[in-house]
């Protein structure tokens, strides 16, 4: 790990990886890279997480190339220095912020989303102007080993290296001063991280994960609600760190919302979700014995059934849950979606604010006076109004956490500035005031305070 970290900073170095030029050529690379091998991505990610080609494509695929895109065509303007105002007390002067690369940065990403969550940092990393080292989530070996042999050609290895392997090989990489780490996965994951990154002084970005609630008021359209909470949730088997967790419901509705979640996982995934194709399997059998431990004490008015052969749960819905039921007391990141009612909306968003800040947040709403008190109550990393999922793959917005459930932000624009420094200077002209130089003696107060 460290000759690999010492032929980064050699090759950092050179300068070579700081022009436009270059940045633009890497990330054409990349995108071309994508075109020609992704039937070998598509076969990974089948062969992980059975993920369809149309799922695997729309989810990793797709986004990568647009994110990847989206750079390509601002990269120019980002990377532009920024004149600022200059106060008086500085005449004459000029203010310039430059934009540079962190350095050699490592990428630490997971199992669940391996292409996208992987390539979509290093895309901000190549902007950037960075090298990379990339550590893909073990659990999705298939993937990891494409993504080493693709990138292997595509790049020399004292610009991006892959390393394969378990979480001793990540340990190993965190030992070592890398100028900046970008890490996705669990809270308790990340905090390990940031400790191994304060040995270094290394700053961190942290996607890390919680209970990301949905909010459904009485005027919400529950068909609509039901078709877009249950793709959301079920996408990937419900291994997203942006799922919905669970869902708030209006007493009075809930049992309606319950029936209408029914139609339409029927509509999505058939009246057999584990005899169908379109189902994502669980990643290993300790998750899945995981998730199955927590449907106890709830009762299962959707789905429950389980291929534990295939590592396949279906799409479930559970009642009767309380928030010290076993679902409620840990992130699910499963199919499995408890449905909670709650009588005033004021009272429930009380209690939210006495909980960790999630990753995202889901409202269904169609009165503008809710949508301004949740919005404007609740802290959390992002969110939609009346959809989930999907504020995810917009290169258009910062994408990240906060408290408990992140720190730092990627995507577009915001993934180009995690990854860079803004380096401020201030060229002085040749007028040299003597206002600022000892001796102080005879100098009037008055006349400093004027300039200051």
């Amino acid at each position: 790990m460290h000759s690999i970290l010492a032929a980064q900073r050699q090759y950092f170095n050179t300068d070579v990886t700081k022009t436009l030029a270059f940045r633009q050529e890497m990330l054409t690379r990349l995108e071309l890279a994508l075109v020609r091998w992704e039937g070998d991505f598509l076969d990974a990610l089948k062969a992980d997480l059975n993920k369809s080609p149309y799922e695997a494509y729309m989810s990793e695929l797709g986004p990568t190339l647009e994110e990847l895109r989206f750079a390509r065509k601002h990269l120019r303007r980002w990377m532009r220095p920024s004149r600022r105002p200059t106060p008086m007390s500085q005449f004459p002067s000029r203010s310039t912020v430059y934009r540079e690369p962190y350095g050699v940065s490592l990428i630490l990403s997971p199992w669940n989303y391996p292409v996208y969550l992987t390539l979509g940092p290093l895309v901000s990393a190549i902007a950037a102007g960075c090298t990379a080292v990339v550590k893909p989530g073990e659990d999705a070996p298939a993937t990891a080993h494409v993504l080493a042999r693709v990138l292997g050609e595509v790049f020399p290895p004292e610009y991006i290296r892959v390393v394969e392997g378990d979480r001793t090989a990540a340990e190993a990489l965190l030992e070592q001063p890398f100028d900046y780490i970008f890490f996705t996965g669990s809270p308790a994951v990340g905090r390990k991280v940031m400790a191994a990154a304060a040995r270094n002084l290394t700053p961190v970005t942290l996607e890390l994960g919680g209970k990301s609630p949905v909010i459904l008021t009485g005027d919400a359209d529950l068909e609509l609600a039901a078709r877009r909470i249950a793709w959301g949730k079920f996408l990937n088997a419900g291994q997203t760190c942006v799922a919905p967790d669970h869902v708030w419901v209006p007493a009075a509705r809930q049992e309606a919302f319950v029936q209408a979640l029914g139609r339409q996982i029927e509509a999505l995934y058939g009246p057999d979700p584990l005899a169908g194709e379109d189902l994502p399997r669980i990643v290993n059998q300790r998750h899945f014995d995981r998730l199955l431990a927590l449907m106890e004490g709830a009762r299962v008015a959707v789905g429950g059934g389980s291929d534990r052969a295939r590592l396949r749960i279906a799409p479930t819905v559970l009642t009767e849950v309380t928030e010290q039921s076993p679902a409620m007391g840990e992130e699910i990141f499963g199919p499995i979606l408890p449905v909670l009612s709650y009588d005033s909306l004021p009272e429930l968003v009380a209690r939210q604010k006495d909980k960790p800040r999630p990753l995202a947040l889901y409202l269904f709403t169609r009165s503008s006076q809710a949508e301004r008190l949740v919005l404007g109550s609740l802290s959390y990393g992002g969110g939609c109004v009346n959809d989930t999922i999907v504020h995810l793959a917009t290169p258009h917005l910062p994408f990240g956490g906060v408290g408990n459930s992140g720190m730092g932000s990627c995507h577009g624009k915001a993934g180009f500035d995690t990854f860079t420094h803004e380096k401020s200077v201030l060229k002085k002209g040749r007028l040299d005031l003597p206002v600022r130089y000892p001796p102080y003696g005879g100098k009037k107060l008055s006349t400093l305070k004027k300039l200051l």
